[in-house]
């Protein structure tokens, strides 16, 4: 109520001096303390979003951008280049955004990862990376997953638990892993 306005208020300026550019639109209800940036980054909310997610900018300069009247319902999204989320967009909770591999393929080059986590290294040297888009009026189902290098077109559902690992056309119910087609969504749906 009356408390927690001043509280995010104060945690949204704290949030916004680690970040190149930081905008939050009129309306919108975000958790700032939920979000963990780099040098560099940048991130856009749009007017009347309801943002719950925890959000971790990997990299300096990774960006992140969320169109209006969007809600994200506590997932993660983890940036190391760029995330894109359209207008009128649903998130379930448990909805997971990432846009790399976290890790090499190669043992030989992820085996220190650890260690070097202890000191606040990452070397991103060898980590795959593509930027993912989710398009306007989609709607991510809970604890489904979208990796890098994707868009989920407009309109598009997709089903709870799926793992997304290929781009969905605008207006289609994707369900499974990993998510394959279900059906065409009619025009009486949309």
């Amino acid at each position: 109520g009356l408390l927690r306005k001043p509280v995010v208020a104060i945690s949204a300026a704290w949030t916004a001096r680690r970040f190149e550019q930081f905008a939050v639109g009129a309306g919108s209800d975000v958790y700032a303390w939920r979000i963990k940036g780099a040098s560099g980054c940048r991130l856009a909310i749009g007017k009347d979003c309801f943002i719950r997610d925890k959000i971790a900018f990997e990299r300096p300069g990774a960006r992140l951008s969320i169109g209006d009247r969007t809600f994200l319902g506590n997932g993660l999204i983890a940036v190391a280049q760029s995330v894109e989320i359209g207008s009128d967009v649903m998130f379930a909770w448990g909805v997971t955004v990432v846009d790399h591999d976290s890790h090499s393929m190669r043992f030989s080059e992820r085996q220190e990862d650890t260690q070097k986590w202890l000191h606040n290294i990452k070397d991103w040297s060898n980590v795959k990376i593509a930027g993912v888009k989710i398009e306007d009026k989609a709607w991510i189902g809970f604890n489904a997953s979208i990796l890098k290098g994707v868009t989920i077109g407009e309109g598009a559902i997709v089903a709870a638990g799926a793992v997304v690992t290929k781009s969905v056309s605008p207006w289609t119910l994707v369900a499974g892993n990993p998510a394959r087609i279900v059906r065409e969504i009619g025009v009486d749906e949309r």
